[in-house]
Parts: C-alpha cells; sequence; structure tokens
C-alpha cells in the first residue's frame, strides 16, 4: 500500500491555477477502453487469421491496444498497428465497405461492431465521475470532454451524462476542422479555446499514451494521467505530469480569503505533525527556504550569518527527496555562495535574480534597468547616514539595504526619514520592511510571492499533485505566504507578535531543521 502512495498522488484543483478541465471520454470518464479493445482485438484477429495463416499472432488488448490504437483516430489507428506488424496496405476512403482491404475498411468495420455493442448495452461510468463533474460546476470551471472516436456522442447518451459538459470535441469534430490526431495536441487545444481559456488555465485527464503526450506538447497547465491499466511508467514517459489511479484523488480546493493572523495563535508546524504528514505522503513537495532568520539566527551583521553544518547537511539530505530552491533578498551570488549546495534553485534580491538547480540564469531580471538610478541612491544614503554609528549601507545587485539593527533608537527616524527623501528623490524606487532593514528596490510589481509562482511554473512544478511549501521570518516572506494560501503551506519563523498570512509556525531555525529532517524522513 505505500508503494502505491508513492506512485499516486493526491490531485488539488484550484481557480487559482486554472479555469478549465478537459477530460478523455474512453477509461477516464466511462468504461468504454475495455470495450474498444475487446472490439479492436476481434476485428484484427478476424483479419490477420485470413492474412497471415500460420504465422498469424494474435492482438494483444493491451501492450498493442496502449501503444498502437489507444487515444488515436480510428484509421490512425489502425495504420499504426499493421505498421507495428510489418503490414502494408492501401488507405482507402472513409466510404469503404466494412472489412474490405484498405485501412479504411477495417477502421469501418471496427466501428460497426461498436456501435453494434452500444444498441444492446447501455455504457458505465466510473465512480466518482458525477460528483467530480458537479463540483467542478459549483466552482465555476468550464468542462470539457474530448474524444477521438465519432461515436462519443451516442456513447454519453448511452452513459447518461451528456448534459454534463460545457464543450464536446470528438473525432466528427476532427474531422470537420482537419485537426491532426493525438499525440498531436490539436484536439485539446480546439477544446480550451472552445472554453475562451488558454493551455496554460487548463488541466488535462487522461488515460492513453498519447493522449498525455499530446497534452505535454500543448503545455497545458497540467496533464493527469489517470492509470485504469498498470501502466504508470509509461503514462510518466509519454508526459504526465501526476499520476492518479480513479478520480477520488481529485479534490477541489475552495478559495481561501486572504486572512492574517497574529503568529502566537498559529499551532506548531513540529506540534501538527500527523496532518502534515498525510500532506507530504500523498503528494510531491517543492520546498522554499528563506536564508536569514530561517536557515541561520538573526545576526547584528549580514556577513556574520552562516549556515551550520547541521543545518547545512539537512538541506543537502532533503534535495535528494524533492525540489528546493532558497529564495533570499541578499544578492544572488551571496546567498548562493553561503549556502553552498549545488541542484538547488537560488533566488537572490528578492526574487528579482533567479539561477537554476544546473547554473543556469533563468530570472526575472527587469531590475538591470535601475542600475544607474540604484547607484546614485546608494551614494545619496552613504553620504546621509556616514555619521550615523550603527546604520549600514549596503548595495545588492537589484536593491539597497539600509540596516539600523545597530543604532541606537533616538536616530531610528533619522535613518527612515533619509530613505523616504531618496525614494522622493529617484520616484521609480520603492522602500520595503525587513528586520530592522529598510530596503529601496526598483517601484516593479514583483516579490518574493510573485518570484514562487514564477518559479514554479518555470520549473513545470504548477500543477495539482505538488505541493509547495514556504518557510521564511521576515515581513518580505509574507508575499509569499499569502501567494500559498488556498493552494500550498507557508511556516513562519518567530514568535513576534505580529499578523501573518502563514499557516503554521516555528520558533526558531533549530524547529526549521527539525521540521525539515521530519518531512525528509516522510519522503524516503
Amino acid at each position: 500500500m505505500k508503494k502505491k502512495q508513492k506512485i499516486y498522488q493526491k490531485v488539488s484543483l484550484s481557480r487559482a491555477s486554472f479555469d478549465a478541465v478537459l477530460f478523455d471520454l474512453d477509461g477516464v470518464i466511462t468504461q468504454t477502453a475495455v470495450v474498444h479493445a475487446s472490439v479492436w482485438k476481434k476485428m484484427f484477429d478476424g483479419y490477420l487469421k485470413d492474412k497471415m495463416g500460420k504465422d498469424f499472432l494474435p492482438f494483444d488488448e493491451n501492450e498493442d491496444y496502449n501503444r498502437y490504437v489507444d487515444g488515436k483516430p480510428r484509421y490512425k489507428g489502425v495504420e499504426s498497428f499493421l505498421q507495428s506488424r510489418g503490414i502494408k496496405i492501401p488507405w482507402g476512403k472513409p466510404e469503404d465497405d466494412p472489412g474490405r482491404e484498405t485501412v479504411c475498411g477495417l477502421g469501418n468495420a471496427k466501428n460497426k461492431m461498436f456501435r453494434e455493442y452500444l444498441k444492446k448495452h447501455k455504457v458505465k461510468v466510473f465512480p466518482n465521475v458525477e460528483n467530480l463533474l458537479q463540483t467542478l460546476k459549483k466552482y465555476g470551471y468550464k468542462k470539457a470532454i474530448i474524444s477521438s472516436s465519432k461515436n462519443s456522442r451516442e456513447v454519453l447518451k448511452s452513459a447518461g451524462i451528456d448534459g454534463f459538459f460545457d464543450v464536446k470535441v470528438d473525432g466528427v469534430d476532427a474531422a470537420r476542422l482537419n485537426l491532426k490526431g493525438k499525440p498531436n495536441p490539436d484536439i485539446f487545444l480546439e477544446a480550451s479555446a472552445r472554453c475562451g481559456v488558454k493551455p496554460g488555465r487548463a488541466v488535462i485527464f487522461e488515460d492513453a499514451q498519447a493522449g498525455v503526450e499530446a497534452g505535454r506538447r500543448g503545455n497545458f497547465g497540467g496533464v493527469i494521467g489517470v492509470d485504469r491499466k498498470g501502466q504508470p511508467e509509461e503514462l510518466i514517459k509519454h508526459g504526465a505530469g501526476c499520476l492518479i489511479d480513479h478520480l477520488s484523488r481529485v479534490e477541489i480546493v475552495k478559495e481561501k480569503e486572504q486572512k492574517k493572523r497574529p503568529i502566537p495563535e498559529l499551532g506548531s508546524a513540529l506540534e501538527k505533525g500527523e496532518k502534515i504528514r498525510s500532506l507530504f505522503v500523498e503528494k510531491k513537495a517543492a520546498v522554499f527556504l528563506d536564508y536569514d532568520g530561517t536557515l541561520t539566527p538573526i545576526v547584528s551583521r549580514p556577513e556574520l550569518a552562516i549556515i551550520g553544518s547541521k543545518m547545512k547537511k539537512t538541506v543537502q539530505e532533503l534535495t535528494k527527496r524533492c525540489f528546493v530552491a532558497v529564495v533570499s533578498g541578499r544578492d544572488l551570488e551571496d546567498v548562493r555562495n553561503l549556502v553552498g549546495l549545488d541542484h538547488i534553485l537560488y533566488s537572490g534580491s528578492h526574487g528579482f535574480d533567479i539561477m537554476g538547480p544546473q547554473g543556469e540564469r533563468m530570472g526575472y531580471q527587469k531590475g538591470k534597468e535601475f542600475y544607474s538610478q540604484l547607484q546614485k541612491a546608494e551614494h545619496f544614503l552613504r553620504d546621509k547616514l556616514n555619521n550615523v554609528e550603527g546604520a549600514l549601507v549596503e548595495k545588492k545587485k537589484f536593491s539597497i539595504a539600509v540596516h539600523f539593527r545597530l543604532v541606537d533608537k533616538k536616530d531610528y527616524k533619522y535613518v527612515e526619514d533619509c530613505v523616504n527623501k531618496v525614494i522622493g528623490k529617484y520616484p521609480q524606487m520603492r522602500k520595503s520592511y525587513g528586520k530592522k532593514v529598510f530596503e529601496v528596490q526598483p517601484d516593479l510589481d514583483w516579490n518574493k510571492g510573485k518570484a514562487l509562482l514564477w518559479i514554479l511554473s518555470s520549473m513545470r512544478l504548477d500543477i495539482p499533485c505538488v505541493l509547495p511549501l514556504y518557510i521564511g521570518d521576515d515581513l518580505t516572506d509574507e508575499d509569499a505566504f499569502q501567494s500559498l494560501q488556498g493552494r500550498g503551506l507557508g511556516i513562519v519563523v518567530g514568535e513576534e507578535n505580529r499578523p501573518t498570512a502563514a499557516d503554521y509556525r516555528l520558533n526558531n531555525p533549530d524547529e526549521v531543521q527539525a521540521f525539515l529532517e521530519t518531512i525528509t524522513k516522510i519522503m524516503s
């Protein structure tokens, strides 16, 4: 049972991430894939016996169906399978008589058999289908049904669910619009367009290898492999970002109102171990960590904040289990050198400068155009604060930090007045706050929260089976906590009595280390 949980994840759909859900029909919604496989076998075996004689090799309802036929338009399925056996016959015409030795003739024979089945049997839907469709409607998702078959309307009517979908795109539409069949993404792109949704805002549920590959090629926001046939590795190989074995693993997240609570009122992330443990068993993790005050204690001067050997080893072990990023207000090279670990993503300057796990520059670096103003602002602040004992002006690549932790309280106002003056002098700058520090930054709509979401998208982690977790201690981390409300977990570090958008708390970096060790063991 434990092994199965590692293969199949719980999938959470949120309106913050998706506006439309696109379902394949056979094998995802209706229990017709097994019928199709059986009918294909009957048709192909009859043909192959006559064609091959003593060399006859039967059609395999699992391997041959999944590899060559499933998810593809009917005639392409015929061609694909026959090619696998080294058989080449004329394509023919769509009006060819069923059974004629052409691709179209054999495809028409299969279609005739399937339609005869529909006349005699009622199509069954899988468990949880109707409940899921009703819940999606309740929360305002557009719902589309996709099928390469030209019989999808009849299947939906037989199953009694034709009224559940806003959009239907099938083999009839594909022929009329000249859409390429799976693994090309055309049919899914047509469905998302009819829903009025960009592909990145739509999630696909597919059980076929060709189908998940089509979703990947179309750059859809999520591709969920529904493994009805025991082929998890193949679905992942062809493009599934998550795997489920039944639709009861899908939950629709009710959007939370943005809210904040005082830090002391939050539950401890260590004490809520069982609840958090279940989340990491059901989903993949993407862990984002602040540096100062989270991986190291707050110290009097920035250069004294050195990560301890035990914490460093803990983070290193975590990187073997899941995606890890360090998101800091420090310069990128500074925080990268301090942490000193490979294979993690580093984000510096509050998300303005980002380097991927393989050392590739991938960041949002619009701040470059503000270099000259930042230099002038730095000179102004150094001149004004030169005689203030304890004041430290730290020039970073995309910002200026003015530290006043060591400044006498009577001079706090003067320090802030100087910062306000530089903001007034250079209106393209803005002021932000941290623990005993003011930050002068380019006035762009960008912060740690937006950087976190950008990273998730860029690393293809913005998918329903990934649980993003952010741990941070400062006011600048609140943007990240707010971005994860309703879709991930935020853990604030510290004991001060201020409001936070985080879900849980940890008192200090020692507790952060203990928590990271705990979740590492869960994912082992």
